[in-house]
């Protein structure tokens, strides 16, 4: 519902975007694209959009995000995956799922930058992830943007679908508090033992949506500052934090 709303949230992605307007490409890793043996990433000239969800309002379906893809792109992520020992193949049908294109629609709203999205390895662990974001590093150089997307908090069992203004869950806020302060103090390797962090099991019975966060480290460079771009939460569960990581 993110991508129909106008509050805080948006407002930051926008800002966010405007901060990041030269961007030359979009190269983002979501959790809704796991892919087994290889990583897979889009090749289409025009990927179109997934709406990989069930039961909202018609408008959300009726979205359009009419980003270009970047071939050329895909084919040299490809090459610096498998230099970096990483299985990786293109993908040239696939399109971008609601864990792209929502979070795009906001921060980057003329869509003139292509977009490629990577997918995440199944059943993988933060450093492997983290392999990833570190093998796509150079790409930085050429103006490209990597994102990771997730969340921090999910546990959609949790969530509060009545109040989107609610009240945090102290046990939502202690673990979203527990990941700023891992980030602050740059300690990215203790954010790879989250699962032994306090509710870590509330917070993500499933590790999908928090492995992007690793794609995003990896990719970071030692003289990087970490910049908020949001804070707070949704629902009473949903941390909606977002960061940027940059020179």
């Amino acid at each position: 519902m993110v991508a129909l709303d106008a509050d805080a949230y948006p407002r930051a992605l926008r800002t966010f975007g405007a901060s990041a307007s030269q961007a030359q490409a979009l190269v983002v890793v979501s959790a809704h694209w796991e892919t087994e043996g290889e990583v897979a990433v889009t090749s289409s000239e025009a990927p179109p959009l997934i709406y990989d969800f069930y039961g909202f309002p018609a408008p959300l379906y009726q979205l359009r995000y009419p980003a270009r893809g970047a071939p050329g792109l895909a084919v040299d992520i490809v090459a610096l995956l498998r230099d970096a020992g990483i299985p990786a193949r293109t993908e040239p049908t696939r399109g971008l799922d609601h864990g792209v294109w929502v979070p795009l629609r906001h921060a980057f709203p003329d869509a003139s930058a292509p977009v490629v999205q990577v997918s995440l390895p199944a059943d993988a662990e933060p450093s492997e992830v983290a392999r990833l974001g570190e093998a796509l590093r150079p790409l930085r150089a050429r103006g490209v943007v990597l994102v990771g997307s997730g969340g921090l908090v999910h546990n959609l069992r949790r969530v509060n679908f009545r109040a989107k203004e609610a009240p945090v869950e102290p046990w939502a806020g202690e673990f979203d508090g527990w990941v700023a302060s891992r980030l602050a103090a740059r300690d990215f390797g203790g954010l790879q033992g989250w699962r032994g962090a306090p509710n870590a099991a509330l917070a993500h019975p499933s590790a999908e949506h928090f492995l992007p966060l690793f794609f995003t480290l990896g990719a970071s460079l030692p003289e990087d500052g970490i910049t908020s771009v949001f804070e707070g939460f949704h629902h009473a569960t949903l941390s909606m934090r977002s960061f940027a990581l940059r020179e």
